[in-house]
């Protein structure tokens, strides 16, 4: 992950970290989210916020996120090292692996101020 970026997306994850302890659960996960939509083209980063979700599904007690994470995770790294990836996908198993989505504005900002294109 470029310098540039990885500010945006650490602080994502240490947002996620205080909501996750404040309880704020769905806080909590809409900022991992956002750290996967930040990091899913940097095999690392994508595989360590997938790492989180398993981790969360399991906090959660939520086989649905758990059983979705698994292959996320196995497969995710590689997707991104290959430059194969769902833009903008939020990576939670509620979504479609492979679908597409629209970048919120907020994070297109953190990318265009990074000065990072995100992959198309």
């Amino acid at each position: 992950m470029p310098k540039s970026l990885k500010p945006y997306f650490e602080e994502e994850l240490n947002k996620y970290r205080l909501n996750k302890n404040k309880n704020d659960l769905h806080t909590a996960w809409s900022h991992l989210e956002r750290a996967h939509i930040l990091g899913q083209a940097y095999p690392y980063h994508h595989s360590y916020v997938h790492w989180k979700m398993l981790l969360f599904g399991i906090h959660i007690k939520n086989r649905r996120e758990i059983i979705g994470q698994i292959p996320r995770l196995l497969i995710g790294g590689v997707k991104s090292f290959v430059g194969h990836i769902p833009v903008g996908n939020t990576g939670g198993a509620n979504v479609a692996p492979l679908k597409p989505m629209t970048i919120p504005d907020e994070i297109m900002d953190m990318f265009k101020k990074s000065g990072i294109k995100p992959l198309a």
